[in-house]
């Protein structure tokens, strides 16, 4: 392989990672541990990224609370860092590029020093943010986006309301400010049931904030008598939701979801003709989509958007180095289901 400046150097064959050897909780100080593990073989399209910084995001705690490790599995998803080696068929990214991504729920996870990941699910790390900064961001980002022009087809032509369920969480943070700056004739609601929670979700640019405990219907319906055009929720699974959603959802509706309900009456749909959507940001990984690069394409805009000064980080708190015990702090803050924005984990 060769290095940032292109001399030829010897490659190691081991590298640092942090994952976790069986589900534990998070209070366990072996939850997630370091080994030293094989560095990746890279395929055709692969990057090898030399990790600077790595968000946590709940798929990270469900594969650490209910997944199997398979004897010892790393875990990560969003990063960013330097390109440091490229597969033979990459075209997209050079050695010494800086990078962000959300990587892939089917490979080994970003929490290692270096990360094989495809070139086409990678973006240019916005230039006006910090390692840390950039890797709150690709998961969300792509999810929130996904959502709402993949799923809902919105456009900038398009005129209604939106609301965004759970809006201080990770996508929600993200998704309010990709609302107002792309798409003019929306009006964005969000939910949030603390005054930090609120404040956060009205400094992103929501038109207005309503209390998602209690009776949400009532309480969305306050401020938008008429209805809602569009839903997103991270919260469909709450006993009682989908009934609200029917409430507020005008006829012909449509509800993007991404969490995981462990059953759902979409017969209390029809009457309104409502429209569900799934999203999931892995499927195009996963399952090796004809249209891939389009996540590379949506991390590049999202990072125009950010130089441009239009769209900000959503990180708001910050631990380091990436060690176990601070990957464990961060699982723990997400974990509580009290987080705002997103926490990252960065080394100096």
């Amino acid at each position: 392989m060769t290095d940032t400046t292109g001399a030829r150097t010897s490659e190691p064959t081991l590298m640092r990672a942090i994952g976790f050897t069986r589900n534990r909780p998070v209070d366990d100080p072996d939850a997630l541990v370091e080994r030293d593990v094989p560095r990746p073989e890279l395929g055709p399209h692969d990057l090898l990224v030399e990790v600077r910084a790595v968000s946590v995001n709940p798929v990270d705690v469900k594969q650490r609370a209910h997944a199997d490790a398979h004897g010892f599995r790393v875990l990560g998803y969003d990063a960013a860092g330097v390109v440091v080696a490229t597969g033979d068929a990459v075209t997209l990214f050079e050695i010494g590029d800086h990078v962000y991504y959300a990587g892939a729920l089917n490979r080994p996870g970003s929490n290692s020093q270096v990360h094989a990941v495809d070139e086409r699910i990678v973006g240019r790390k916005p230039a006006s943010l910090d390692w840390a900064d950039a890797a709150a961001l690709p998961l969300t980002t792509l999810t929130a986006y996904e959502a709402l022009f993949d799923k809902l087809h919105l456009t900038p032509s398009s005129a209604g309301t939106l609301l965004i369920v759970g809006a201080a969480g990770g996508v929600g943070s993200i998704m309010i400010q990709l609302a107002k700056v792309l798409l003019p004739g929306v009006r964005a609601i969000g939910t949030a049931s603390r005054p930090e929670t609120t404040d956060w979700v009205m400094s992103l640019g929501a038109d207005a904030v309503v209390d998602h405990h209690g009776d949400i219907a009532a309480h969305v319906l306050e401020v938008a008598p008429d209805g809602v055009d569009w839903i997103f929720t991270a919260a469909s699974a709450v006993p009682g939701a989908i009934e609200a959603y029917v409430r507020i959802a005008k006829p012909f509706g449509q509800i993007v979801a991404i969490d995981d309900p462990s059953h759902l009456d979409v017969v209390s749909l029809k009457t309104k003709a409502l429209s569900w959507h799934w999203e999931f940001m892995f499927a195009r990984s996963m399952h090796d989509a004809a249209d891939l690069i389009e996540q590379h394409r949506i991390l590049n805009r999202v990072a125009e958007l950010i130089d441009e000064g239009r769209v900000r980080s959503t990180a708001t708190e910050y631990l380091s180095p990436v060690d176990p015990e601070q990957l464990i702090t961060a699982h723990r803050i997400v974990e509580s289901g009290r987080s705002i924005g997103k926490v990252v984990v960065f080394d100096e």
